[in-house]
């Protein structure tokens, strides 16, 4: 089967290439007289019964010819892009392509293309892509497959106006990043078509950039985040110019160890001794945000729902007056604080663009992991990617603490009604989220 399996991955690699190759080098209008010979040429195969053979000849003559004008095109450019630092996945990322003319002719109808980094994955991770598809739908069969899920962006190409002689122009440029992830690009590509608008030739210019595209985002109404004010022992360490999270209580003597920085310099000037501000630990909501990253499968559609879902709830909830954990599992175990100065949310945003699943380590990791850290938390906010014995088990360990949760699963659109288990005493808490209705369910959770 495994050799069935190279078969098709080489296959793939193949058509990949030769479709690429063809996109680049044909306009529009090359592939409709290259659709046309070929078709030409399967119906006049029979030359005595029909003169379609004399279309194909003439359809033919052509393309050599806009073939071989493209042979003319020598020239060199150099180009800078000004790329925004971040991108969000599904939506359009507008930026500008400074480009320059290094030749001694004026250059004019091009077209700008970008290169990217090579996206088919190797054969171990199609071949595991493959086979989680397999358990979805019938081997081998192409009805009810998830799209291309290797394809980095959707990049349209743009009209380069006309460089003078060692001249500059900018030209803009639109990518719609459809995976969160580094977006990287190794060069761009101006392209001239032929005097019939048939064929292009290409030059290639080097030009290395990345950009880091974040996790697509739901639209969340205000949810009623579960959990109360709670007594942060030693305060949280917030921003620089913040210092700890206390209160002032009172004013008093200086003593050995106080920081400077708490000296209430009036009241010394009238006692004409050091006098220090008093503070205490300051009492505040803390959430954690709990995702689910176990899963075998690669490029796993449920996990990158399930990121989307956290990166949801990580905007919406540090727009509140609170703290919020980011727990998770990946080569080793995360707790990420944001909220109240610590950090923002586009610094959550990139740890979760980065998330990576995890297939080598037992969920019992990240259940340790949370059940370590909750007597610090207020509520808890789990998005899981399945709901199986173990996990209810995790969340009815924390119910048993009295602990406020909100369950988020996260399956495939044909699963079955699910139980709801532990959290069947809340079922406002619990919500089962399948791909394609995942915004009408969190809208639901805010009602």
């Amino acid at each position: 089967m495994k050799l069935v399996y190279k078969i098709f991955y080489h296959s793939y690699r193949r058509t990949s290439s030769v479709v690429y190759w063809l996109r680049r080098r044909f306009t529009t209008a090359g592939l409709c007289v290259f659709g046309s010979a070929c078709v030409s040429m399967m119906v006049g195969a029979d030359a005595q019964n029909t003169v379609t053979y004399q279309v194909f000849a003439l359809l033919m003559v052509i393309m050599i010819l806009a073939f071989a004008c493209s042979w003319a095109f020598r020239a060199k450019f150099s180009a800078t892009r000004n790329l925004p630092r971040f991108g969000t996945a599904g939506q359009p990322v507008l930026y500008t392509v400074q480009v320059k003319n290094l030749t001694a002719g004026v250059q004019k109808g091009l077209t700008l293309l970008e290169n990217c980094a090579d996206p088919r994955p190797s054969f171990d991770d199609w071949l595991a892509f493959q086979r989680g598809e397999n358990k979805r739908v019938a081997p081998f069969s192409i009805s009810n497959r998830r799209p291309n899920p290797f394809r980095l962006a959707e990049i349209k190409e743009a009209e380069v106006p006309p460089m003078p002689v060692r001249g500059e122009v900018e030209t803009s440029m639109q990518v719609v990043p459809l995976r969160r992830g580094v977006l990287r690009f190794t060069g761009v590509t101006l392209a001239r078509p032929d005097p019939f608008g048939l064929f292009r030739s290409l030059v290639r210019t080097p030009a290395n950039d990345a950009m880091l595209i974040l996790p697509k985002r739901y639209n969340l109404a205000s949810v009623p985040l579960p959990g109360m004010m709670k007594y942060q022992e030693n305060g949280v360490a917030l921003a620089a110019n913040i210092g700890r999270s206390e209160e002032f209580v009172s004013l008093r003597e200086y003593r050995r160890g106080d920081p400077l920085r708490h000296i209430h310099w009036r009241s010394w000037a009238k006692a004409g001794k050091p006098i220090v501000k008093e503070f205490e630990d300051e009492f505040f909501v803390r959430h954690a945000l709990v995702l689910d990253t176990f899963t075998g499968e690669s490029f796993s559609e449920i996990l990158e729902e399930a990121v989307s879902v956290a990166a949801s709830f990580a905007c919406t909830m540090l727009t509140q007056e609170s703290l919020l954990d980011l727990l998770f599992v990946g080569s080793q175990t995360y707790c990420f604080t944001a909220g109240r100065g610590v950090a923002h949310a586009d610094q959550m945003l990139e740890i979760l663009a980065s998330v990576q699943a995890c297939a080598d380590k037992p969920f019992s990791v990240l259940e340790n992991l949370v059940l370590n850290h909750v007597s610090a938390v207020s509520g808890v906010i789990c998005v899981l990617q399945s709901w199986d014995e173990e996990r209810q088990n995790f969340i009815k360990k924390m119910r048993m603490m009295d602990l406020p949760v909100i369950v988020l699963v996260v399956v495939q659109p044909e699963t079955g009604e699910l139980d709801a288990g532990p959290m069947r005493d809340l079922p406002e808490n619990f919500r089962v989220l399948k791909i394609g209705k995942i915004q009408e369910e969190l809208i639901k959770l805010g009602g």
